[in-house]
């Protein structure tokens, strides 16, 4: 991806945790912000209390269709890790009060500015951009993000990491998108790279289907080991190739930081997301010509 790094060009960007001074002044979703997170649900360090679990009780990535199915799958909590490097995390998330059109809205409206990217996220999240997304905003909430790339800082654990998501179509990672009407069902499917050098190093969905309080987001990463790619055909000379070697070996570390850190701030998206939603549905009506 050619243009990788255009969205960080901002020379006066100086990236940090929290909110300075007047960094929201003016914004109508100011009183959303909410620097004190809790605690992880107690089903989440249940699952990190044993460690990695067996690599076949894993969601293998070409079956990753199957979370539209009903039920849920034997590793809803945890990670695994594998022989190539890689591993696999999975985390459930309950989000009463929210619904899977509201998961589609979010992943449009928070990606165009840091601020409310930090939203999500108080104690990780640095710096967001976005590119490539239509400019159609009477599109449906999900055609707004897919084929577009976000471009975040984040914390994950004590690393910081500088990432490109590309947005693709749930079909591309197996899912039937007759089954995935929003009033029911949603998937976010991305592709994970990085920000400063053409190399992919995973896949990302988070599928979210109505229950009877509100919805369930089903979480699931796959990365490291055998994800790491140049992307779109790129080589792997110096640099890039330095960058693949650090990511084809991950570890307990990195996948318990990942469960976490998804847990937490998808957690802390629920606490305020019905909130930002309806507020913004209505500003945006009152806003109509």
């Amino acid at each position: 991806m050619a243009d990788a790094a255009e969205p960080r060009a901002d020379p006066g960007r100086r990236p940090h945790l929290g909110m300075q001074v007047g960094e929201l002044d003016g914004k109508w979703y100011a009183k959303y912000w909410n620097p004190v997170m809790a605690p992880l649900p107690q089903h989440v360090r249940e699952a990190l209390a044993l460690g990695p679990q067996a690599p076949p009780l894993c969601l293998e990535f070409d079956a990753a269709g199957t979370l539209g199915d009903a039920g849920h799958h034997d590793l809803e909590n945890g990670y695994g890790l594998f022989d190539d490097g890689s591993m696999h995390t999975a985390t459930l998330t309950r989000m009463p009060g929210v619904s899977p059109a509201m998961l589609d809205w979010w992943f449009w409206w928070h990606a165009t500015e840091t601020q409310r990217y930090k939203l999500w996220n108080p104690r990780a999240h640095v710096y967001a951009a976005w590119s490539g997304a239509p400019a159609d905003r009477d599109a449906p909430y999900r055609e707004r993000y897919i084929g577009g790339t976000s471009f975040v800082d984040e914390y994950v654990g004590s690393a910081l990491g500088e990432l490109a998501i590309r947005f693709v179509r749930p079909r591309r990672f197996g899912f039937s998108e007759d089954g995935l009407d929003p009033a029911e069902a949603t998937a976010v499917c991305g592709v994970v790279g990085l920000s400063r050098v053409p190399l992919d190093w995973g896949y990302l969905i988070h599928h979210v289907r109505r229950v009877k309080d509100g919805s369930e987001m089903r979480s699931r990463f796959w990365m490291g080991g055998k994800y790491v790619a140049p992307r779109e055909g790129a080589s792997l000379p110096g640099k890039l190739e330095a960058a693949a070697e650090g990511l084809r070996k991950l570890g307990a570390e990195q996948a318990r930081a990942m469960v976490v850190h998804c847990s937490q701030e998808m957690n802390h998206l629920a606490a305020f997301l019905p909130g930002i939603f309806d507020e913004f549905t209505r500003r945006a009506r009152r806003d109509e010509p």
